[in-house]
């Protein structure tokens, strides 16, 4: 895993050496093995790379990192899991490697197949800046679903390209010019949704997404927007699935071992590390699950990790030593404070960049630092909820919204205004004793009642502010790439599974991840995020509808 930097002069170029080093050394600690650099003047242009070294320790796998024939410089962030196969593959074309490092091959490959060709034989995380020496052109790609994060924005007459926004800060002409409208969508979800970030000229690419930027013809302050393209849909996998959804009829005991098969095979791949490899570990289904199939596959003992805290409510470690003790890991828990959690505030918004408010960024950033003290590489179960219906709104919401539809908007609206003008404290006072959270269960219903359609709801349910342009001056609403998904035939559970992984994912859970273990030079890997699996679990479709439909009891 590492940090990657771009500068692209549109017109006369000044001092891109001594900028992109400067950009680089922001990201240090996303690459503390060493750093590299590669630049043409002539071109005004330059590529910065800050390397975690996890495979190929050697020289060979520096960046950046020319093509065997020089066409391509790759500056690239990332994990190809099936690099063997694609390896493989290209030696029967008269390929030859110097290393084994995954950049090597992924470089041979774009000048074999192609670019968007290589994208449909690859799986992993990645994100890529490809500077093409023979178009003059950069190519900048983002993983299927939004692991690793790519930003692009002005300062002055330069573009510039790196894994976080910090980097864009040591640019002299960079202005930090906050953009209200997506200040506004931050009010909301309690993030900044891709493709936008927080500053005015800066965009984050989409997960799934490339962009391809001609240097000749591009002009300074250019909306960059319009060049994003998708490869890899979310929505079109599963509108692909569809035919498969009505043949796919297995029972549920075939249906768990062809998972498996492929859940270990996913898991297996991402236990290649030339240096130490572990696994978070919560209690969970999913990191268990995960930790049992690595297990399986390891001679010795995984290395597990998991943090406790002194609040009974919000402690798993017991769960997840129980489990570590059931299968055997070599199992490492941290007990916190309170004051242990407060004390990472501070470092926040140098971890981040840019406002983010899920709280549990801090626990992800104390499990991330323990685990670095042991290892380099640490797999987690993040994913599973998301694809497989694991949070309670997949299947506590959509039967209480079927019901709640059957009463007029206008009735509701009115129900709503009743609830609240009975006030949390009242409510409190009623469940005292037997409902100890009634107050919040009703606010929540009352939320719920003022909604009009299952986006409304999916939107309040996911997001802080109703409506956040009342608090924003000069806000105004802006297109979501997300919003104008819909598909017909799905379930008002599977709706929120599908925006769950074209928005809460790669805007939030995964964005955390990143930034949380990347500040610790921590590499985090989710199996249960391989495309994959995407592309499979959604032929059980109609299995998980029905499943759905039975404890719903409809």
């Amino acid at each position: 895993m590492c940090g990657v930097t771009g500068l692209f002069s549109i017109g006369a170029a000044h001092k891109i050496d001594l900028k992109i080093r400067q950009m680089s050394d922001t990201l240090s600690h996303r690459g503390p093995d060493g750093d590299g650099f590669w630049s043409d003047t002539s071109k005004g242009v330059a590529l910065g790379h800050n390397r975690l070294a996890i495979l190929d320790l050697s020289e060979a796998g520096k960046q950046p990192m020319h093509s065997p024939s020089g066409r391509y410089i790759m500056s690239y962030n990332g994990e190809i899991y099936n690099t063997l196969e694609i390896r493989r593959d290209l030696e029967t074309k008269a390929c030859k490697f110097r290393g084994h490092s995954d950049t090597e091959v992924l470089l041979c490959a774009f000048e074999v197949y192609g670019i968007k060709e290589t994208l449909s034989k690859i799986t992993g995380m990645f994100a890529i800046i490809l500077w093409d020496q023979q178009t003059q052109t950069v190519t900048l790609i983002r993983d299927f679903l939004g692991k690793k994060p790519l930003y692009i924005g002005w300062a002055g007459t330069d573009l510039l390209v790196s894994s976080e926004l910090k980097a864009f800060q040591t640019h002299p002409d960079f202005k930090s010019d906050v953009n209200p409208d997506h200040l506004a969508l931050y009010f909301q979800y309690a993030c900044v949704p891709a493709p936008y970030s927080i500053y005015k000229d800066v965009w984050k690419i989409q997960s799934g997404s490339l962009m391809t930027l001609d240097l000749k013809t591009l002009k300074p302050h250019t909306n960059i927007l319009p060049f994003m393209e998708t490869y890899w849909d979310a929505t079109e996998i599963i509108r692909e699935r569809s035919e498969q959804r009505r043949t796919h009829t297995l029972d549920d005991s075939s249906t768990i071992k062809e998972f498996e098969t492929l859940l270990s095979q996913c898991v297996s791949e991402r236990m290649v590390s030339d240096v130490p490899l572990g696994a978070f570990l919560s209690g969970g289904i999913d990191s268990s699950a995960m930790v049992a199939l690595m297990q399986k596959q390891s001679a010795s003992p995984i290395k597990t990790f998991s943090i406790g805290f002194d609040v009974k409510e919000f402690n798993e470690a017991e769960f997840a030593k129980d489990i570590a003790l059931h299968l055997g890991t070599e199992h490492h828990e941290l007990y916190l404070s309170s004051q242990d959690a407060l004390n990472v505030i501070p470092s926040l918004p140098h971890i981040y960049d840019e406002p983010f408010a899920d709280i549990s960024q801090i626990p992800t950033y104390l499990v991330s630092k323990f685990a670095q003290e042991h290892v380099t590489v640490a797999l987690s179960g993040d994913g599973g909820d998301e694809m497989l219906g694991g949070y309670r709104r997949h299947f506590m919401i959509p039967p209480i919204w079927k019901k709640i539809q059957y009463c007029p908007y206008p009735l509701r609206k009115t129900f709503s205004q009743i609830i609240e003008r009975f006030g949390s404290e009242r409510w409190s006072r009623i469940g005292a004793g037997r409902h100890p959270h009634l107050a919040d269960s009703m606010e929540k219903f009352s939320g719920l009642l003022r909604q009009k359609n299952n986006d409304d709801v999916y939107d309040y349910l996911l997001g802080l502010w109703e409506n956040p342009y009342h608090i924003v001056p000069g806000a105004k609403q802006i297109p979501l790439p997300f919003k104008d998904k819909h598909l017909e035939g799905l379930s008002f559970s599977e709706e929120m599974m599908m925006r769950d992984s074209l928005f809460y994912l790669p805007n939030d859970i995964l964005q955390k991840v990143d930034r949380a273990s990347m500040a610790v030079s921590l590499e985090a890997r989710a199996p249960l995020l391989d495309r994959r699996i995407y592309e499979y679990v959604w032929t059980l479709q109609n299995i998980l509808r029905s499943e759905m439909e039975k404890e719903n009891g409809s």
